[in-house]
């Protein structure tokens, strides 16, 4: 009830004891805290939250265009609603090192378990679009080097990400995995990988946990947990998925709509009511007070509307029999 029962440090040690290379951890993408919740009651162990979701649920691209007080208030939500680890998309940092440094510090205030930095240029765009641009190395590892020397929390994890393999080649990528790592990232999300070959490579050139993105209409095709397991990573994200999905529904009740002049025909795709408030655990909230959530709203012409003793005597629970 309210918000998690585990504290933020709780969840960052949960995430690195789940970081075990060849374990492929799965780990969908929330776009509110209600679905953050979701993904925990379907038993998954932890929860993403990806840049481009914060993005586009704000209206916007991502292209670099979200602060840091968006991502870190929209990343507390999140995190407030589950007991799951949560793993947040800082970007490029916003900003400089001593910018990156406080990036890390309100991430951690936020209650997230860890983040990852990545080295393309900003304005920055899509990892699986082409015409990204890269910071050269020094750049790059300065914002690695901020970001863990930055934190309060040494539990709180560092992990770089690199684009490098788009516009360099593998080889060059791999052997700037390997300086970010010296720099101190504590994990590797390597971007826009071509194949299950060069996802083996990258997990066996590092000494670190790897991140596969299984995003749909990327670069790489979208592997079983068991062939990235194999492959050796440590953590699968599925970053847009649920935002994808939710969307393509709200996209068809509302032609639904507009044509037939009635959401009937799309009513039994819908989440019921009592399916939402068991959710948003509506029954918890009521044992706990409930005479803030037992009553009804009388109308405005009952007499009882003027007397308050009246609407305290006629509380009803609310009917889930939806």
């Amino acid at each position: 009830m309210l918000s998690s029962t585990r504290t933020p440090a709780q969840k960052r040690q949960d995430l690195r004891a789940l970081l075990t290379p060849g374990a492929a951890q799965p780990f969908p993408g929330a776009f509110t805290p209600l679905s953050a919740a979701l993904i925990q009651e379907k038993g998954f162990p932890g929860v993403y939250v990806s840049g481009a979701v914060i993005a586009n649920e704000l209206g916007l691209p991502d292209i670099g265009l979200t602060t840091l007080s968006e991502v870190a208030a929209r990343g507390a939500q999140i995190a407030r609603a589950t007991d799951l680890p949560c793993l947040i998309d800082a970007d490029t940092g916003f900003g400089e090192p001593m910018n990156i440094a406080r990036t890390i510090q309100e991430l951690e205030d936020a209650g997230l378990a860890g983040c990852h930095i990545e080295d393309q240029v900003n304005p920055k765009r899509c990892g699986h679009l082409d015409g990204k641009t890269m910071v050269d190395l020094e750049t790059a590892t300065k914002r690695i080097r901020a970001a863990t020397e930055g934190r309060r929390d040494p539990g709180f994890l560092v992990m770089a990400r690199t684009d490098l393999r788009a516009t360099e080649g593998l080889p060059a990528a791999i052997d700037r995995m390997k300086a970010l790592v010296d720099a101190g990232a504590e994990a590797i999300f390597p971007e826009a990988l071509a194949d299950l070959g060069e996802f083996e490579q990258v997990c066996t050139a590092l000494d670190v946990p790897v991140l596969a993105n299984m995003t749909e209409f990327g670069k790489s095709a979208l592997y079983t947990r068991e062939q990235l397991a194999e492959a050796g990573v440590a953590m699968v994200i599925y970053p847009v998925t649920l935002l994808r999905a939710a969307m393509g529904a709200a996209e068809r009740v509302l032609e639904t709509i507009r044509d037939e002049g009635t959401q009937e025909a799309r009513v039994p795709e819908m989440l019921t009511r009592a399916r939402l408030y068991e959710l948003v655990e509506y029954e918890s909230y009521t044992r706990f007070d409930g005479s803030v959530f037992d009553f009804e709203v009388p109308a405005a012409h009952d007499p009882a509307a003027q007397d308050p003793a009246a609407r305290r005597s006629d509380r009803t629970p609310p009917s889930s029999k939806e």
